[in-house]
Order: structure tokens, then sequence, then C-alpha cells
């Protein structure tokens, strides 16, 4: 069969190129069918299927964009997810409850504080032990958690700027976030994955200089958040880039599940500290901003005024700090009995080593019974989630009575949030897709968990 006869079994009227174009042939039949079957040819050819990742620099991390476009336009948009593959939540199905903070803490790499809280809250509401836990150790929670929530939106800001050639906000951003990562390491002994909140408590309480050094780095936060509203929140252009573009009404984030500064740039002020305090939230005075445009611009105020929110919340913890215990007095939970902050970083104590190996063999024992076998949870289960910089961050842990989880599910706001990008994309430009994937501000290690 010709193409000719190919083209009149289907229905469509024949053609041949020429110099001018393609020149159709028609024999009989309707000519607003005729039309309409030369427009599809017409849309077909033009229409073409494009990968953006797992490798491109734009995805945040190894995330796989299936884009059909037509021309410049993106007709339909996908994710493809999995390439991070860590396993991390049937990986805590093998290790003790206290080790799983290790894994946990690895998630969203870059909210970390937030995923060991959670998950510490968790196996607390398990264990009976909510109300047990010592207030040093949970304003400590809150001290850290609302420094993660700064950093986490500084590497948002800075990124998505770099994304849209603004390079100077890239280079602010991780300037500041810089500070913030040396008080980690001050306080923790580590940059990243910290495993510093454990069930009952915290590893170790703060060092000496911790405070003063934290209130130093307020300081130049709150001088320094200045400057993005001089380099990016009334540049014209930076406005033009980003106003009505990722476009998500109310409706649209209710039905994708999207919480986070992405469902208050629609106007609702929903945050868990406020609807469902944790970590003794509703005791602090701050606000939560919203904005009613409903696109990336919007989501970008919300993260930049929750930064201001976060320095208030913070000097309000160091104005409370008081000396005191930061782990729980059940022996039985406490684990690790004793750690110190050396020049190696965290550690085991040798002054409470010498005293376990040296004067108390039930005490080696005990010692050694938490850190091998690890304590029991009575069998159950708990909900407990907290509001992460990207939204809704819930833990689902599940006992069977044993020492390791029988089951822990996050519901990650990354994960969850990724739903809305087919809805902020679709009709919309290819390049504006960057811009709607930037101002969702997924983290991979929260979607391949």
């Amino acid at each position: 069969m010709s193409a000719e006869q190919t083209e009149r079994a289907h229905g469509h009227a024949p053609h041949r190129d020429t110099t001018e174009g393609k020149v159709y042939t028609v024999t009989g039949g309707d000519w607003d069918e005729v039309v309409q079957a030369a427009s599809a040819r017409r849309a077909d050819d033009e229409r073409i299927v494009v990968n953006m990742g797992p490798q491109h620099p734009s995805t945040h991390g190894v995330l796989r964009l299936i884009l059909e476009i037509d021309g410049e336009t993106v007709t339909e948009a996908r994710c493809g997810i999995g390439y991070l593959h860590t396993g991390i939540e049937k990986n805590l199905e093998y290790r003790t409850w206290t080790q799983g903070t290790t894994f946990v803490t690895r998630m969203d790499y870059l909210t970390s504080f937030f995923n060991e809280t959670g998950y510490c809250l968790a196996v607390e509401k398990l264990l009976g032990i909510t109300d047990d836990i010592p207030d040093r150790a949970t304003l400590i929670r809150v001290l850290l958690m609302e420094l993660n929530r700064l950093s986490s939106h500084l590497v948002c800001i800075a990124t998505g700027g770099m994304e849209l050639g603004a390079t100077t906000v890239m280079i602010y951003g991780f300037r500041d976030r810089e500070m913030i990562l040396d008080l980690y390491e001050l306080i923790t002994g580590l940059r990243m994955n910290h495993a510093y909140i454990r069930p009952g408590g915290l590893a170790q309480d703060l060092p000496p200089g911790a405070v003063d050094a934290v209130r130093e780095t307020v300081r130049k936060l709150r001088r320094n958040l200045k400057e993005y509203d001089q380099l990016a929140t009334g540049n014209p252009v930076f406005k033009a880039r980003m106003q009505d573009v990722g476009h998500l009404d109310l409706a649209g984030c209710l039905a994708t599940g999207a919480t986070g500064p992405i469902l208050r740039s629609a106007g609702l002020p929903h945050d868990l500290r406020k609807s469902d305090p944790y970590c003794g939230y509703e005791t602090y005075e701050f606000d939560v901003p919203t904005t009613d445009t409903c696109d990336s611009y919007g989501r970008y105020l919300i993260r930049l005024e929750e930064m201001h929110q976060s320095l208030r919340i913070v000097e309000q913890v160091l104005d409370r700090l008081a000396p005191g215990p930061v782990m729980v007095g059940d022996k039985k939970i406490a684990w690790p009995a004793q750690l110190a902050l050396g020049p190696d970083g965290l550690g085991n104590s040798l002054d409470h080593i010498k005293n376990i190996m040296g004067t108390s063999m039930e005490a080696l024992i005990h010692h050694f019974k938490l850190v091998t076998e690890g304590f029991r949870v009575p069998p159950g289960q708990a909900y407990a989630a907290v509001e992460s910089p990207k939204g809704e961050l819930g833990v689902h842990a599940v006992s069977d009575g044993g020492t390791r989880p029988y089951r822990v599910h996050f519901r990650d706001p990354s994960f969850t949030n990724l739903q809305a990008m087919a809805a902020m994309c679709e009709g919309g430009q290819v390049a504006d897709v960057i811009v709607a994937v930037a101002s969702i501000d997924p983290v991979m290690g929260g979607v391949d968990r």
C-alpha cells in the first residue's frame, strides 16, 4: 500500500511536499474534517517527548521529568523517581530504635533535624514518655529545627536564583548557610547527617560557647537577609521571571496534598506549629506568612519572611535556656549513656568508658545490652508530624514490642508536593518548568527513601 493509499485509509487527505510546504489533495469529504486531520498531523510532527534529568542540574537531584512539548509549550509533564533508591525505611526494620536516627537524618539531607525530631516524637509516643522529655532537650530541638529551616530556605533561594541566572543570590545564599553549618558542627560535631536528636532527648548537651555563637550568627543573618530584598525582591527581571509561573491555587493544593510554602502561597495559613503544636511551639511568638499570588514569586516571599520568623524563635529559645539534663532519666532508654565533643567530632566519653570498664560490672553489662540489643518499645502505632521547611513531615511508627521497628513510614513533603508538578507546568513554557520545580524545592533524599 502506498503512502497516499495509507493516508486515504486513515481518513487523511493525501499530500506532497513542495518548496512552499505540504500541498494536500482533497478528493471528497467534509472540508472541516480534512482541515482538522491536517492540523492533527502537523501537531503530531511537532510534538516530542524529552527527558529532563535525572542528571539535569535544575532538577534538584536525581529527579527525572518526562515532558511532552509542542514547540516550547509543555503539553504533558510527569515525574520519574526512584533513582536515589536508598531503601532507608526498609533498613530501619533491621536496626534498633536508636540506630534509626542515623538513617532518618539522611532522608531529606537538607532538613536532617526535622527528620530526627519527627521520628523521635513518634518513638516517644510509643514509649509513653512524651511528657518526660527534659525542657532543655526540647528547647535545643526547637533551636536546631529553626536553624535548619533557615539553612534549607537559603539553599532553596540560592539554587533557585542560580537557575534564573541570578548568581549573586546563589553566592549570598551559600555564604549565609555556611555560618549555620558552622553552628551545626560546633553543636553536633557534623555539618550534615547528625543523628543528634535521639529517642528520649539529645545525644549530648550544647558545648561551651554555643549560645554566644548562635547569638552572633543570628545578628549577622538578620543583617544579611536585607540583601535578598535589595537583590531580588524588587528586581523587575527577577519578578517577571517568577510571577504567574508555577501557578497552583488553593483547590489545586488541596487536591494534590501540597503543604508548606506552596499551600501558604495560595492564602491558607496552615502551619503545624500553630494548628497542631509540638515541642512547645504554642508558647512562642511568631507569625505564619502567606500570600495570595499562588505562584513561584509568592513562595519566594514566604520563604524569605519565614527566615525572619525563625530568627525570632531562635532568640526566644536562647532567652529560655536554663541548665538541666538533655536525656530522660530512665536508664533503660537513655542511650548512649555519655558522649563527648572532642577535636575529632562527637564520640564516646573516655571518662565514662573508664568508669563502666573499671568500676561497675553491672553498668558495663547494661551499656553493652543497650548498644547491641536496644530498648524494647511497647506494641502499638503512633503518628507524629512536624512542620518542615517544605511542608508537613509525618512519621508513622509501628512497634511489635521488640527492639526494632516493625515499620516506619515517612510522609515526606518533597514526595507529596511533587504531585503538583504537572498542574504547575502543563500549558507553560519549557523554561518555566525550571522555575516551578525550584519553587517546590524537592530533595530526592526525602522522595526515594
